[in-house]
């Protein structure tokens, strides 16, 4: 699978752009703010329906035009498809599939995988969890369209509960109701929770190998699922809570709250470790992200490096260089200097400048 083209008009910077892309290594380069992130974004946009920036829609639109076009062509088993997509000022957007109008953006996700990772992702380990929630929502969503479907229903239980929470503190008449609410919450969490382990464990399978090749097995990763609360007590667990609940209207337990952690020979690297550890095993949580969704799905993902060589030491950017082979990659810099030195082969160079973007000639430079 690979992306063979991508044509932008309206979008962010761009007032318009038809940019093909070799199946291996893109390289965009450019100075700062001319738009090399915004080109990556609108692809990422379009294997999952959003802005990796978390963006509204109507922020991805040139300013002063009402609407914004993006359009991508991909290759997968041998076949062509295409993916439209119409971002509106005032209105939904529009994505149509080959031609074809769908009407969740959910029904996207797993036509195109797609990897991202950027400068805030070497900040996964040691932020907060809901960044390292998100990325387990949104790879799995991506893998598991079941997974998918369980999450959406969670998000809108829990999001009546709590709004029938606040409702009790007014009308207590209203307590005997959650009954039915925290029924199809706790059967939803449950399978979230399931589903989540597995995947965790998986996860930690990959890395330790990965993690093992960067470190030359001088340190050995784990990661480990820590839930909020098991499945087998989440029912006890809202009802003991339900008076806390109600005072402060919102749900206290559940997946919701879940997290992950990273431990480097048993030490919680999310507070105690260098922040060379925490780097090194954002690097092999990526790296085993894509090797993850080959397993699983069949596919090579596209891999979309956004300006993360530049923090990366030369040790990491060397190790995730290499194991850029039979993957295509586009890849974000202010200039080429990182890859001299590298057995990388640089198959496509762009230069973005302003909005605008053509074909570098590597061998004239120019």
């Amino acid at each position: 699978m690979f992306i063979e083209s991508i044509q932008l008009n309206n979008y962010r910077n761009y007032d318009s752009a038809d940019v093909t892309f070799s199946p291996g290594v893109n390289i965009f380069f450019g100075d700062n703010a001319q738009g090399k992130t915004n080109l990556l974004e609108a692809v990422y946009l379009s294997g999952t329906s959003r802005s990796h920036r978390g963006s509204r829609d109507r922020e991805l639109i040139r300013f002063g035009q009402e609407e914004a076009h993006v359009r991508l062509f991909f290759r997968k088993n041998e076949l062509s498809h295409r993916l439209d997509f119409h971002l509106k000022q005032k209105k939904p957007k529009g994505i149509a599939i080959d031609g074809l109008p769908i009407k969740k953006s959910s029904e996207l996700l797993g036509m195109l995988h797609i990897v991202f990772f950027s400068p805030e992702d070497l900040g996964m380990i040691k932020n907060g969890p809901s960044m390292r929630r998100k990325f387990l929502d949104m790879e799995m969503s991506q893998l598991d369209k079941g997974y998918l479907q369980y999450l959406g229903s969670y998000s809108r239980l829990l999001t009546e509960r709590n709004n029938l929470l606040k409702q009790i503190a007014v009308f207590p008449q209203l307590r005997d109701t959650l009954d039915g609410w925290d029924e199809q919450l706790i059967f939803t969490g449950e399978k979230i929770i399931e589903k989540r382990r597995q995947f965790i464990a998986r996860i930690d399978e990959m890395m330790r190998e990965i993690h093992g090749q960067l470190s030359g097995s001088r340190e050995e990763i784990r990661v480990s699922y820590e839930k909020n609360i098991s499945a087998e007590e989440f029912r006890d667990a809202l009802w003991k809570r339900r008076d806390r609940d109600v005072r402060t209207g919102t749900t206290s337990v559940g997946p919701h709250r879940d997290d992950m952690a990273f431990f480097i020979n048993d030490v919680d690297i999310r507070r105690f470790g260098s922040q060379g550890q925490q780097r090194t095993a954002a690097l092999a949580l990526k790296l085993s992200e894509i090797r993850l969704i080959e397993q699983i799905s069949g596919d090579r993902p596209v891999l979309l490096l956004d300006d993360v060589l530049s923090e990366l030491d030369s040790h990491r950017q060397q190790f995730l260089l290499e194991n850029l082979s039979d993957i295509q990659t586009m890849i974000s810099c202010t200039g080429l200097d990182d890859f001299v030195g590298t057995r990388v082969h640089l198959d496509k160079v762009f230069y973005v400048e302003q909005g605008n973007v053509r074909e570098y000639d590597k061998k004239n430079g120019r």
